[in-house]
């Protein structure tokens, strides 16, 4: 139904040609009536005609009021001027002239066309005042204010049009600027998330390779001769391919869409920091573990990010080092947690340490490590040491804003 009224609305330059037309034979046939039967000092036909150009010039300018609505106030205004100045008969000649007042606000370009038209105004009004100063009988000057309180008026309302129309507009693109920047948000939450994942996957899924890599190559070599070490590698395989899925569950489970108890697990924190360096023993590590009791409760998104820069600094031992000693030490501040994961280098061939890049080529552990330390406000530092081994030292800030892992 509203498709059906938009397409029988005239355009808008035809709906001001038909209002053109309007005030024209208003203005003409309005003048004529009111005056018929009385004595005029001047009447339309006098000076050629002029009265009757006049009034339709006055009028049939309205047709293009809102192209040229400053053209068309002066164009109206000298038209009254002269109409008024020569003494011909008063009638409805002036709605032209108030028609445009209002183009002039409604459509103009603010304080400018409000200027034009005060100052037209006045001048009009003054104009006005002079031509009615003999006017006869002296009621008949009411008229005059009339004109001048509608044109008044007539530039009032078209300002009050001009100003809903800019408030209309500046909230319409105020809220197409919260709409664009509600998205931005949410595409940076979704970037934010799709990172986290993929920091979370690329930890357990490095170090559950490692282990289990470690454990298969152990496997292959005792077989025969010694099936009992055998079975204990096929046994922490398992364990750690089982615990690499539990977290993989608990990770992506994120993506699923239900809002009940799915049985996720937690995310590890440093409380799985033992069963993290007992895992590694089992991958022929010697893990040595420093820990302090913290004097409260670590926020959770610390504990979280503490666990992985272990697990991947274990990761990166076993992967470029093989089996060596490794010491990991965590030291909770009443500002930050200090972490440092140090290992002796390779024991395999002299020469050879961590810093070395193994046959699975560069990875993105390092930078995995470095991204959750700067998500928490903290820094991380890892590099070779001077007498051989590879050092991972970070520093988590406790005192967290708004911190999402």
């Amino acid at each position: 139904m509203k498709h059906r009224v938009m397409s029988l609305r005239l355009p808008t330059s035809a709906q001001d040609v038909l209002l053109a037309l309007f005030i024209t034979v208003m203005s003409v046939q309005g003048t004529i009536v009111r005056n018929a039967g009385e004595v005029v000092q001047r009447p339309l036909t006098d000076l050629g005609n002029l009265g009757f150009v006049l009034l339709i010039v006055s009028g049939m300018v309205v047709a293009v009021r809102r192209r040229w609505p400053v053209l068309v106030f002066v164009t109206t205004a000298l038209a009254s001027l002269v109409y008024y100045g020569l003494d011909f008969p008063d009638g409805p000649g002036w709605l032209g002239l108030f028609v445009a007042l209002y183009s002039l606000a409604a459509y103009g370009d603010g304080r400018r066309s409000l200027i034009i038209a005060g100052v037209g105004t006045t001048v009009l009004a003054i104009a006005w005042l002079v031509a009615a100063a003999d006017i006869e009988p002296r009621a008949a000057i009411g008229w005059v204010f009339f004109r001048i309180g509608a044109s008044v008026m007539s530039a009032a309302l078209g300002e009050s049009v001009r100003s809903r129309q800019v408030i209309a507009t500046e909230a319409q693109k105020r809220a197409e600027l919260a709409e664009r920047t509600r998205d931005e948000e949410a595409r940076a939450r979704v970037d934010a998330e799709r990172l986290r994942i993929a920091r979370e996957v690329h930890d357990t899924v490095a170090h559950a390779i490692a282990i289990i890599n470690v454990q298969s190559g152990v496997t292959a070599h005792v077989l025969d001769k010694r099936p009992d070490v055998a079975r204990e590698a096929l046994r922490a395989i398992e364990q750690t391919s089982s615990r690499a899925l539990q977290e993989m569950r608990a990770i992506l489970g994120v993506l699923r869409d239900d809002n009940g108890d799915d049985g996720r697990e937690p995310y590890p924190g440093l409380g799985q920091i033992d069963e993290l360096a007992a895992k590694a023993r089992e991958a022929g590590l010697e893990v040595e573990l420093e820990e302090t009791s913290p004097a409260a409760p670590l926020p959770s998104a610390v504990g979280s990010a503490a666990y992985r820069i272990v697990q991947e600094s274990i990761t990166n031992v076993v992967r470029h080092a093989g089996p060596t000693r490794v010491t990991v030490a965590l030291n909770p501040g009443i500002e930050a947690l200090e972490i440092r994961v140090t290992d002796e280098g390779s024991r395999a061939a002299p020469g050879h340490d961590s810093a070395s890049s193994s046959d699975s080529g560069p990875g993105r552990g390092i930078v995995g490590m470095r991204e959750r330390c700067q998500l928490l406000g903290g820094e991380l530092d890892a590099g070779p040491l001077p007498g051989g081994g590879f050092e991972v030292r970070a520093r988590l800030p406790l005192a967290l804003t708004g911190v999402r892992l």
